[in-house]
């Protein structure tokens, strides 16, 4: 399926295409009739900083930051519609960024969207 018959079907992935075009890579997971019903995507970023974000529906998605310590420190997060888990992930700085959040809140494992693997 085409970006613009994706968004036309699905008008809120047009967030989740500006991701992937943005660097993200992206899983589809679960699929029911050819149609995801969860999207995974990550992000890494040099240090080993990874950023995730797991969709399953418009009103229905997270996001997270980890420090790639072992096991993982969750240094951000957030949920909510897959619109403002978009626009937070948008202005989050990136992990170099003097005001890049770096306070570890909580650790894994964490069930990792590049890995498949859960804790």
């Amino acid at each position: 399926m085409s970006d613009t018959a994706a968004i036309a079907a699905y008008p809120a992935l047009a967030g989740v295409i500006a991701l992937r075009d943005a660097g993200w890579t992206f899983l589809h997971r679960d699929l029911i009739e050819g149609v995801p019903t969860t999207i995974e995507g990550f992000r890494l970023w040099h240090g080993g900083w990874i950023d995730a974000v797991r969709v399953r529906g418009d009103a229905d998605a997270m996001a997270l930051r980890t420090d790639g310590a072992d096991p993982p420190g969750i240094v951000w997060e957030t949920s909510g519609t897959l619109a403002d888990v978009i626009d937070a992930l948008r202005v989050l700085p990136s992990p170099d960024h003097p005001s890049a959040p770096r306070l570890v809140r909580a650790t894994g494992p964490i069930p990792t969207p590049w890995t498949g693997a859960a804790g």
